[in-house]
């Protein structure tokens, strides 16, 4: 009996001493300012949603959250520098469409989607919507793609870079129309909508958040968004799939991702003030507002969807034929 006790004994011993170390970095976290690395330029959805969030849960967490935009290869950059980032929750990512897109865009990464990322929440999802440059003859959905077969190769669309997801939204609609139109990759999605504003490019398909005032402010053409459903944001826009394009259905999703490794406790205590954040009134009005939906997950259910939204938008990737070298 003794023995059996002494070996009860140093199983309880051991599981405690396995258990306080996690504790352990949970308390104290965070004791300075914690940096949230955004994978794309200044002014885009992501950039604009990571801020909206950063600050309540800077104010959850007593200390300071500070954003930091590192664009450039489709995300690769700043998805690179948070992986290879010490995994003390003090170094994170804001990811967008392009992390689940790159996988399959590219031939290879310096990372490994999955494996070198301990997921903390999805912070939201929004359609995208096909906006042109008002001296364009389009009024809708229809006439672009008739425009675009009249003339093959002319038409200009950009995006935020390669593998965004409007480069991939605007190749899925070009696969499925059979149409040809050149694309100018820009290193920000801001940058991107300023050159349809300007005139340089005709077409993009853009984030809601950036999209709206500009719309609003007669500079662009709104003629469809990318969701199956239409926008609560802007209603009187038809979807692409009312346009003919049957099944056609693309919303980018936006996550908050720290390196592999990173304590399960620091991990937990972000996605609870994360998840507070995101169901506060004031954060659920302003997602509203700019057309975005906050979607708050669990750890472990926003891997899961990740993996899902990696095997979607590979498949539409492969349809689309577009590459990234």
């Amino acid at each position: 009996m003794r023995m059996a006790r002494n070996s009860r004994s140093r199983v309880w011993m051991t599981l405690l001493l396995a258990i306080v170390p996690v504790s352990l970095h949970a308390q104290g976290y965070p004791a300075k300012p914690v940096r949230v690395v955004v994978s794309t330029g200044a002014g885009g959805s992501a950039d604009t949603l990571t801020r909206l969030l950063a600050h309540k849960l800077g104010e959850g967490l007593q200390h300071q959250v500070l954003v930091e935009n590192r664009s450039g290869s489709g995300g690769v950059i700043a998805t690179e520098l948070v992986a290879r980032a010490p995994a003390d929750g003090y170094t994170l990512l804001s990811a967008y469409g392009s992390h689940v897109i790159n996988p399959t865009l590219y031939r290879s990464l310096p990372y490994d989607t999955l494996r070198d990322f301990a997921p903390i929440t999805q912070i939201g999802q929004q359609p995208l919507i096909v906006v042109v440059h008002p001296s364009l003859p389009v009024k809708s959905a229809r006439d672009l793609v008739a425009l675009a077969r009249a003339r093959p190769g002319e038409i200009l669309y950009v995006s935020a870079g390669n593998g965004s997801g409007g480069h991939i939204a605007t190749e899925i609609l070009a696969a499925m129309s059979g149409v040809k139109m050149i694309h100018v990759p820009y290193t920000s999605a801001a940058a991107a909508l300023t050159s349809v504003i300007g005139g340089q490019t005709q077409v993009m398909f853009a984030g809601l958040v950036n999209a709206l005032p500009q719309l609003q402010a007669g500079r662009l053409r709104a003629i469809a968004v990318t969701s199956a459903k239409r926008s609560p944001a802007a209603p009187e826009i038809p979807t692409l799939a009312e346009a003919g394009q049957t099944g056609y259905d693309a919303v980018v999703g936006y996550f908050l991702l720290a390196p592999a490794g990173t304590p399960r406790a620091i991990v937990e205590r972000l996605n609870a003030e994360s998840i507070k954040a995101l169901k506060s009134p004031e954060l659920m009005e302003r997602f509203a507002r700019d057309g975005a939906e906050p979607v708050p997950r669990s750890p472990q259910d926003t891997t899961a969807y990740i993996a899902s939204e990696i095997e979607k938008w590979g498949k539409a990737v492969r349809m689309s034929g577009a590459r990234a070298e």
